[in-house]
């Protein structure tokens, strides 16, 4: 990547009396960092930042995120854009390519995805091999790092291969996911069908069966396309970042995104939508008494914290908040199944917005918010929720492995630490010990 985002701008930092310039960094939205890379050369100090909030890990083309605007997009789009004129294949080219697809490469792309779709016979019998109520995510980890044994030509020249790579990886993640789930309930699995589109291919997998076949509904098909968009990507989250760092070791791609997909399964990072349904279903329990819950997460005494409001990065709404709440709306409303749990939450949210304690702290509805009741008014588990989150993310992961394979310079992540352990110490004998 040229340099071309250095403006010649220095920042000074003054460390025991003397003057040092670092260089300024220019992002193409204006956003400003400074390059710390010599820091320790010159003075001696390491920068800390616990948990890497302040600290810029890369460069990227990939997605822009500005969390005081509530602004999100995607090599240049806006996610409401895409969500509302993509479907999530066109997406996943995007990330993964750099460019929305022409009708030729559109075809092509999804010509590859329909032709990678099968999983090998004998990855078929692994799922016999975990025991039953297996966390889904340790078994989708586990499979995908297996796609290394079954396609080992694969992993060789990874960056040569990696178009076919990661069509490969896109399709049958989805295959994947759909069998662990038909394993987990002792149904036979669904073979993929080259006719139907990749959502609605993967609904089809989930709950056809022979003796009730799946009808294909385009509301819940659109509505799918729209979830596995808005979780397409989100910068240097924790499961991103562990994607790059696993693969600056040049570790091949289906072994870095199975780490990712470990990370993921942290409930800090891909369980939100699970907790904001466990939340919404005891207050439903309880009687429908939101306004109990909302003191409750007022109440400094008090450990209990409103779950899908609230974001690490976004300082007002989520971009994707708006988008899934209308989404939601529409899907329920096509399906006339109402949700007694869409009630709560919407009436949840309006106390929410309208009380200053959440405001003040920027406690805003997020993408976790209602994504789970749209999963849940769908047919999919509460269990399988953090790998639908996977699944969307997954053409993200691809880029951002492509980008730091590509513009990377060939250097291993490494962090370093202070040290706050004992010093030097004598060494004891065990029978003095």
């Amino acid at each position: 990547m040229a340099n071309n985002y250095y403006t010649g701008e220095r920042a000074e930092i003054k460390i025991d009396g003397k003057t040092y310039e670092l260089p300024i960094v220019v992002g193409s939205e204006g956003e400003k960092a400074i390059d710390i890379r010599t820091l320790r050369d010159q003075t001696a100090y390491l920068a800390f930042d616990n948990g890497y909030a302040n600290v810029g890990s890369c460069v990227s083309k990939i997605t822009y995120i500005d969390g005081e605007r509530g602004i999100l997009s995607y090599r240049g789009y806006g996610i409401a854009d895409l969500a509302e004129n993509c479907t999530f294949v066109e997406v996943a080219y995007l990330l993964t390519h750099g460019s929305l697809p022409t009708r030729e490469e559109l075809s092509e792309f999804s010509g590859m995805l329909n032709r990678f779709a099968m999983i090998h016979e004998d990855m078929i019998r692994f799922f016999d091999g975990y025991p039953p109520n297996s966390p889904p995510m340790a078994i989708l980890s586990s499979m995908v790092n297996s796609l290394c044994s079954f396609y080992p030509e694969m992993t060789a020249n990874p960056r040569e291969d990696i178009d076919e790579m990661s069509a490969r990886l896109i399709s049958k993640v989805r295959t994947i996911a759909a069998f662990s789930y038909k394993n987990s309930i002792g149904h036979p699995v669904v073979y993929p069908r080259h006719d139907l589109s990749y959502c609605a291919n993967f609904l089809n997998m989930m709950f056809d069966s022979p003796v009730k076949p799946y009808e294909i509904n385009h509301k819940v098909v659109s509505a799918l396309n729209k979830l596995l968009i808005l979780h397409g990507d989100h910068e240097q989250n924790c499961s991103t970042s562990t994607v790059r760092m696993v693969g600056s070791a040049r570790v091949n791609l289906y072994a870095s995104v199975s780490a990712g997909i470990s990370a993921l399964w942290g409930p800090l990072h891909g369980g939100a939508n699970q907790a904001v349904m466990n939340m919404l279903e005891e207050i439903h329990a309880g009687g429908g008494d939101f306004r109990r819950y909302v003191e409750k997460a007022k109440d400094p005494k008090d450990s209990f914290r409103l779950s899908g409001f609230g974001h690490r990065v976004y300082k007002t709404h989520d971009p994707r908040s708006w988008i899934i709440k209308q989404t939601c709306d529409e899907v329920l409303a096509d399906l006339k199944s109402p949700d007694p749990l869409l009630s709560i939450a919407k009436e949840l949210e309006e106390a929410v917005l309208k009380d200053d304690y959440f405001v003040e702290r920027n406690l805003y509805p997020n993408v976790d918010f209602y994504s789970g009741i749209i999963y849940r008014a769908i047919g999919i588990p509460t269990s399988m929720f953090t790998v639908m989150f996977a699944l969307g993310r997954l053409p993200g992961w691809i880029a951002h492995w492509k980008e730091m394979w590509d513009e990377s310079d060939g250097r291993i992540s490494r962090p370093r630490q202070i040290y706050i352990g004992p010093l030097s110490r004598p060494f004891v004998p065990i029978d003095q010990r």
